[in-house]
């Protein structure tokens, strides 16, 4: 779990498939399939995380305390019993925060060096 004297910042950089995760559940509560739907639907098909990849890093996340399995579930007609739902912690959204800013800066560095053209 999260000690009590750290710092998101600790944790960095984060892995492209923990970012796209965070980032992914930072829209509220999603099992495993709608985690893997909205980080495709994010980078524009771009990334598509494979089951692995995917299960292997929440179960990382979870036990970093980035995650947490919900326990809400939406209308048993409506979904499968199976499914765990995870959403985020504070601490993963502070984490998260701290690794946008981080690449924000990077961004930036590149743009003051004329590698991007601007928009």
């Amino acid at each position: 779990m999260v000690s009590q004297n750290a710092r998101p910042e600790d944790l960095l950089p984060l892995t492209p498939a923990v970012f796209h995760i965070l980032l992914a559940l930072a829209g509220g509560e999603k099992h495993g399939y709608g985690i893997s739907q909205e980080v495709d639907d994010l980078t524009g098909g771009q990334i598509k995380m494979g089951p692995g990849t995917l299960y292997g890093t929440i179960k990382r996340m979870l036990a970093a305390g980035l995650i947490e399995e919900s326990d809400n579930r939406p209308d048993p007609a409506l979904d499968d019993e199976r499914r765990r739902y995870y959403r985020l912690t504070e601490w993963g959204r502070l984490v998260a925060g701290a690794e946008a800013r981080r690449l924000d800066g990077l961004v930036r560095a590149a743009q003051a060096r004329r590698m991007l053209e601007a928009d």
